[in-house]
């Protein structure tokens, strides 16, 4: 447990309020040992919050949301709130509605500009519909790609758990234009970022990373396609000259069947499915998103907005809770990495 004056402060974006991100949010701070070492403030409402505590059965009812206008105001152990709005919302659980999408705009926004000015420490993001929460301001395929462009900087969206990390390439990208995608410039980036990513964010010293390969059997020498030996092959020599410890590329189907992963730190995926379903399938109530390479340390749930379930009280909030500890340990990690690595005579 930390100290008071040292508690993290983890600004918490709410998501879709007609999914379970409000369910798994509340779900995860309804136990109180979750104040020990952390101080949560929801970009929000109250009112939606209060409409979603009374649907769940195991919810302590005398839970009390306190008011904030920004991080800076939140309150050791209290369920602290900033308000988006002042207005009635309605809500229609299960469905994807226009007011939805904008409140989920108002709390990204919201929590990015208290994260830029030092008020919030970390940010985990509840659930968002990547359909209704587009606008003429937010053109972006899901929370990675938005937070590169709200911080001016590459990233990696790294899947975590207690048995893999699997960073992904190419993001949300639709299958047919992965392998124009995939030039040197990005592999390269890609790779660097997961090798800094695991030594500071993750503390390995010497990090083992295995590459993916884009074809099945990498190609069957040439049996079936060159793309793995013509342009995979020459970046993983490139940033094994600079000292990175990256191997491949790896067929997929041997690499997971045979459980090569466990050999290896962090595995780099080429194309989401290629990443997400070895993931989901080792880990799917627990495992949390993490963006790598970022000023701001930022985790999410692996999980949607699970339209089918959301009201009902059966929405796990393992994940979300995985999302803050990680987030939590993340920054903790990054500030033993730096104050060590700012005298390397120490």
């Amino acid at each position: 447990m930390c100290n008071d004056e040292k508690k993290i402060k983890v600004a918490i974006t709410h998501g879709d309020i007609n999914g379970v991100g409000y369910e798994v949010i509340l779900k995860t701070f309804g136990d109180s040992r979750m104040f020990d070492f952390c101080t949560p403030v929801v970009y929000g409402s109250t009112k939606v919050a209060s409409y979603h505590k009374k649907l769940l059965a195991s919810m302590p009812q005398e839970m009390v949301f306190t008011s904030v206008r920004d991080a800076a105001e939140a309150q050791d152990r209290k369920f602290n709130f900033v308000n988006l709005t002042q207005e009635e919302i309605k809500i229609d659980l299960g469905k994807s509605t226009d007011i939805a999408g904008r409140l989920s705009r108002m709390s990204l926004d919201r929590a990015c500009q208290d994260l830029k000015a030092g008020k919030a420490d970390v940010l985990v993001t509840a659930p968002i519909n990547k359909r209704n929460i587009q606008a003429p301001d937010f053109d972006f395929p899901g929370h990675t790609e938005y937070l590169s462009h709200q911080f001016g900087c590459s990233s990696l969206m790294l899947m975590v758990c207690d048995r893999i990390r699997i960073g992904i390439v190419t993001n949300h990208l639709a299958l047919k234009d992965v392998p124009n995608a995939l030039t040197h410039d990005l592999l390269f980036d890609k790779m660097m970022l997961m090798n800094q990513s695991l030594k500071r964010d993750f503390g390995i010293t010497r990090p083992k990373i295995a590459i993916l390969a884009l074809d099945p059997h990498a190609g069957d020498d040439g049996v079936i396609g060159d793309f793995d030996k013509r342009v995979i092959r020459p970046v993983i020599d490139e940033v094994q000259s600079k000292g990175v410890l990256a191997y491949g590329p790896f067929p997929s189907d041997g690499f997971f069947g045979s459980s090569e992963f466990n050999k290896f730190d962090g595995v780099l995926a080429l194309y989401h499915d290629q990443g997400l379903i070895p993931f989901k399938l080792m880990s799917f109530t627990e495992g949390v998103n993490y963006t790598a390479g970022m000023p701001y340390v930022r985790t999410s749930p692996a999980h949607g907005t699970a339209y089918d379930i959301a009201g009902k009280d059966h929405a796990s909030e393992q994940s979300f809770r995985s999302a803050v500890y990680l987030a939590c340990r993340i920054l903790r990690n990054r500030q033993e990495y730096d104050e060590l690595n700012a005298n390397p005579l120490k």
